[in-house]
């Protein structure tokens, strides 16, 4: 349907006349005039000739006036509604950048891939399923950023979480920084529910806010927090010099995720494998429900231009045929 935003505008349609019933009409000048014998004819010939020229340029000067008139109420087609569920949750995802998430203890495909192509991917169709959220991104290495502040745009949130790489943030882990900054950037936000998922495979090595002050920050702030530890268990390396046994989760400190996770009213869950790693998002969806109320929007196109240029026209076609009569 067609809808028109300032429907009052049309109030100014009459303007034309009353601004010619109120303001005086010019004087003629008066001029030299040619005696003729029989001046009731030339008077005719005349007004029949003035009545004809003045008659087309002054119905399309009111047609014109019509247009933009029109115009000037901002016409806009109105489409169906669309439903859209709104949860009224704020979820923020941190994801670890450091060096170690190079580590290539993960399998897609039958192919080693290393922690954060691994945690990209599942990830992003987490974000995905995130329907009435809004979203927002944290990366954090020797430093932690905002990557992308909250927003129902979820496909720009798994575009950035995709460009993301390893080193980009420092080659140090700054859980406290990222805790910090998400509360940060969480606390003044008036919604029903604020949750961070926190993503990292090694233990706080950097950072102005240890991870445990920045739970109790969180806490106090009603944030919620879900720590996940990423990252194989013990595993048999082939080399050179034959199989050997190695851990490359030494480094994680699971014992602080724990107990960020715990202080906050969250879970810590451990993702040894890209399946461990999907299953825990499921767990999410399942702690986290993302609908709760629906809302419904029309999406609107603007129509305005259409009048106008019409408009614009005819009036081109009014000072032409000035030009030609002069």
């Amino acid at each position: 349907m067609i809808h028109f935003e300032w429907p009052w505008l049309l109030a100014a349609l009459p303007l034309p006349l009353l601004i010619r019933w109120l303001v005086p009409a010019k004087m003629p000048v008066e001029q030299a005039a040619l005696k003729v014998p029989f001046l009731d004819d030339f008077s005719d010939i005349e007004t029949r000739a003035v009545s004809k020229t003045q008659q087309w340029p002054l119905l399309l000067a009111a047609i014109a006036w019509l247009f933009l008139v029109i115009a000037c109420t901002r016409p806009q087609w109105l489409g169906e509604p669309i439903e859209q569920a709104v949860s009224g949750r704020d979820l923020m995802l941190a994801v670890d950048l450091s060096g170690s998430m190079e580590e290539q203890d993960f399998v897609i495909n039958k192919r080693s891939v290393d922690r954060l192509t691994a945690a990209k991917m599942v990830a992003a169709d987490f974000i995905n399923r995130r329907v009435g959220d809004r979203v927002g991104l944290i990366l954090f290495g020797t430093q932690a950023y905002l990557q992308t502040p909250l927003t129902f745009d979820r496909k720009t949130v798994m575009t950035l979480l995709n460009e993301a790489v390893i080193g980009l943030a420092g080659d140090n882990t700054a859980i406290g920084d990222a805790i910090g900054l998400a509360v940060k950037r969480l606390k003044s936000e008036q919604v029903n529910s604020r949750v961070l998922v926190l993503m990292t495979d090694g233990a706080n090595t950097a950072g102005e806010v240890s991870p445990l002050k920045a739970a109790e920050l969180a806490a106090a702030n009603h944030l919620k927090i879900y720590t996940i530890g990423i990252g194989a268990d013990e595993m048999i390396v082939r080399s050179f010099f034959g199989n050997r046994k190695i851990n490359p989760s030494v480094d994680l400190d699971e014992k602080t995720l724990i107990k960020i996770a715990e202080s906050t009213g969250g879970q810590y869950y451990r993702a040894r494998n890209t399946d461990e790693l999907n299953n825990i998002y499921m767990r999410l969806d399942e702690l986290e429900p993302v609908e709760k109320d629906k809302q419904y929007f029309r999406p609107r196109s603007e129509l305005y231009y259409w009048p106008l240029s019409l408009a614009l026209a005819l009036a081109a076609v009014i000072a032409l045929s000035k030009v030609r009569l002069s």
